[in-house]
């Protein structure tokens, strides 16, 4: 079951529109960033090989490929700009980068060709970071992936020595390489190699974490947490184990795929969950149970989830019962949410509303996105045994919607829009409205095409203002909804709909 809410005029859920326009953006988009031709540090040989192909992989498995480069810093962080906003459109968003980096006191930069760094203290001016590269795709309405193959050798050891206590502050070694990063849930960080250690750029035109990438890239049907687990054992293999890829980050519960089977819906419901999971066990059950069995909740939840697909011969909700307890049991908040929807809806067992509320509320508690929208959904209409209670929901909902929940955006948008939050006025709503679209918020977008008459002008006013800020409307900022702002709000979704 998908919570929404329209607290405009509090009705039940609307149903969203047939296709409403000519085109959509694409769902899938990557930036790829090669640095080779370096002005004040060593150059490297295969970066730009490695960049090149990979670009031409990403094409041919359906991505919407940006290329860019031996750039300098100007560049590299304008083409990050620019595919931010393109991102916020898409479902998966990538970014592929090759050339030097370093970490200084446990930040990673990444070093473009013009660099100039004469002391430790100018790689901040010199540098992009990864924190930059993560904004570019943290947009991205499902899953972000960054992608370093740039855990070389420090390119400026006579600036900066990773063996200084000082300089290496916040350091995991002093050895060169990458620091760990800490990406938000939903985003997917992936090493060359693992942090601290160097990567090899291999005998051949291309290196041995880029040549394993590109294989397994292919692969139809290929779930995102195992294409990365078979690229490591390819680089360990060809590497004598001198190297070893890591990723670091927090995936979704639902399976994700660079090429092959479409990806589950944002949101997807329990039963969409087991289909989309039975599909990864029929393609690869022997590496997701190993992953299972050294404790990797997500694969417990995931081979949980298959038992319920109904379609499949394998259908065993007790045994899916028993999996998606033992990953509660270890703690893990999704599992929790996972739960909490079988016991509420039945499905395959007997319904529990009591423990099912009680995880709802214990992943809510950890921050899950989702099971806070839910407990606002049950604060409101007072479901599962709790009270009404506007203001506790209110509240549920804005904490859902600072995470990036867009159905959560839109419930604190149509609250404030109508005057229920005193410190909230139009403008908030309307960026509310508007992040809510670029994260493709289907109610938001069939509620302001379908039921625009629902909003305040003073609301239309400010949104209109937000489009045209944006490029994306060029009429006059009257606060009324015709052609122009209908077509702004499509295209502010994603869709691109031609003038009459």
């Amino acid at each position: 079951m998908f919570r929404h809410l329209l607290t405009l005029s509090l009705l039940a859920l609307l149903v969203l529109s047939p296709a409403l326009a000519d085109s959509r953006a694409k769902d899938r988009v990557a930036l790829v960033i090669g640095m080779a031709a370096y002005r004040e540090v060593p150059a490297l040989n295969n970066t730009i090989n490695d960049a090149r192909a990979l670009a031409e992989t990403l094409q041919a498995i359906g991505f919407d490929v940006d290329v860019l480069m031996d750039a300098t810093r100007e560049e590299t962080e304008a083409a990050l700009a620019d595919f931010a906003f393109k991102a916020e459109t898409a479902d998966i968003a990538l970014v592929y980068y090759a050339g030097h980096g370093v970490s200084v006191q446990g930040t990673t930069f990444l070093i473009p060709v013009d660099a100039k760094v004469r002391a430790a203290r100018d790689i901040v001016d010199a540098a992009v970071t990864m924190d930059q590269m993560l904004a570019a795709v943290d947009g991205a309405r499902r899953m972000s992936i960054l992608i370093l193959d740039s855990c070389r050798d420090n390119p400026f050891p006579d600036v900066i020595d990773l063996r200084d206590p000082e300089v290496a502050k916040g350091l995991t070694t002093g050895k060169g390489g990458l620091a760990a990063p800490s990406p938000e849930r939903g985003t997917l960080v992936a090493y060359a190699a693992r942090n601290g250690e160097v990567a090899m750029d291999g005998d051949g035109a291309n290196s041995p974490f880029n040549i394993a990438l590109r294989a397994h890239m292919v692969e139809p049907d290929l779930e995102i947490s195992l294409l990365f687990r078979r690229v490591r054992d390819d680089v360990l293999a060809a590497t004598d184990n001198q190297q070893e890829p890591t990723t670091y980050g927090s995936l979704p519960g639902e399976p994700f795929y660079l090429s092959g089977a479409g990806n589950a819906s944002a949101e997807a419901g329990v039963e969409e969950l087991a289909a989309a999971w039975q599909n990864v066990v029929a393609a690869d059950r022997a590496n997701l149970e190993k992953s299972a069995e050294a404790g990797d909740s997500r694969s417990i939840v995931g081979l949980a989830l298959a038992k319920l697909d109904r379609q499949s011969t394998e259908y065993d909700p007790a045994a899916a019962l028993v999996l998606l307890e033992k990953a509660v049991a270890a703690g893990d908040p999704d599992a929790k949410y996972r739960l909490a929807k079988v016991l509420e809806g039945g499905l395959g067992v007997d319904p529990d509303p009591e423990r099912a509320l009680v995880l709802y509320r214990e992943a809510a508690k950890t921050g899950i996105p989702a099971a806070l929208n839910d407990m606002g959904y049950f604060s409101f209409s007072g479901e599962l045994g709790l009270p009404k209670d506007r203001d506790q929901a209110l509240a549920l909902f804005r904490e859902a919607a600072a995470q990036g929940h867009t159905e959560a955006m839109f419930n604190v948008a149509s609250f404030a829009a109508n005057g229920l939050v005193p410190e909230l006025g139009p403008k908030d709503a309307a960026d509310l409205l508007y992040r809510a679209l670029r994260g493709g918020s289907e109610l938001a977008l069939d509620a302001l095409i379908n039921n625009a008459d629902k909003f305040p002008q003073e609301t239309w006013a400010e949104l209109q203002a937000i489009l045209a800020d944006k490029g994306l409307y060029e009429g006059a900022v009257d606060g009324s909804f015709g052609p122009g702002t209908r077509r702004a709000v499509l295209a502010a979704y994603g869709i691109f709909e031609t003038e009459d």
